[in-house]
């Protein structure tokens, strides 16, 4: 009965990877491809990691501002460039994601799983900072209130990197405790 729970526990957190994977991609494929990468988007302001549009009184109409408007409210142009840099590269990354995981669990070692773990790791780290570094930047001129769906879609994908992250973890647990007690490993036990 023991073997049965913990292969039917490996099968689901298997899928349950796959399923986040698909779910984070998705989501940083709306907000950063359907949304522009905007954060607010909204008819009197759009502030995204390509657009800083604010309402212009006098011309009654949205003006984007560039880069040295930027810098004259006190927006650093290097810390923009680096946060669309980090937060575009997590897409990439994700769009890898399913592909390790697949790989890790039909390689069956630790050595795929942690290639799988330091990805997941990395993608987390650069998607937090990315839009960290964005959000402290812009930050003067952005409400909470105002966050649109893009914003939301960026904080799902961050949670479900983080569960990826913790399922590849329980992975190499269960991989440290192979090694320790010599008993088989969990898809060892499904054959």
């Amino acid at each position: 009965m023991g073997l049965l729970k913990q292969r039917t526990g490996v099968r689901q957190l298997y899928w349950s990877m796959l399923l986040l994977a698909a779910g984070s991609f998705f989501l940083l494929l709306y907000a950063l491809m359907w949304e522009a990468g905007n954060i607010i988007n909204l008819p009197h302001k759009r502030i995204g990691f390509y657009n800083f549009c604010l309402w212009n009184q006098t011309a009654g109409e949205l003006q984007c501002l560039e880069f040295k408007d930027l810098m004259d409210m006190g927006v650093d142009q290097f810390e923009l460039v680096l946060a669309r840099l980090c937060v575009y590269t997590v897409q990439v990354l994700c769009s890898f994601s399913p592909f390790l995981i697949i790989q890790a669990q039909y390689a069956n070692t630790r050595e795929a799983w942690e290639v799988t773990f330091v990805v997941l790791g990395l993608s987390a780290a650069l998607l937090a900072g990315g839009l960290g570094l964005f959000l402290s930047q812009a930050w003067v001129c952005i409400q909470l209130s105002e966050l649109s769906g893009g914003f939301m879609a960026l904080a799902g994908a961050q949670a479900l990197l983080l569960l990826q992250l913790f399922a590849a973890a329980m992975y190499l647990t269960w991989f440290k405790e192979v090694l320790e007690t010599g008993r088989p490993s969990p898809e060892e036990q499904q054959v």
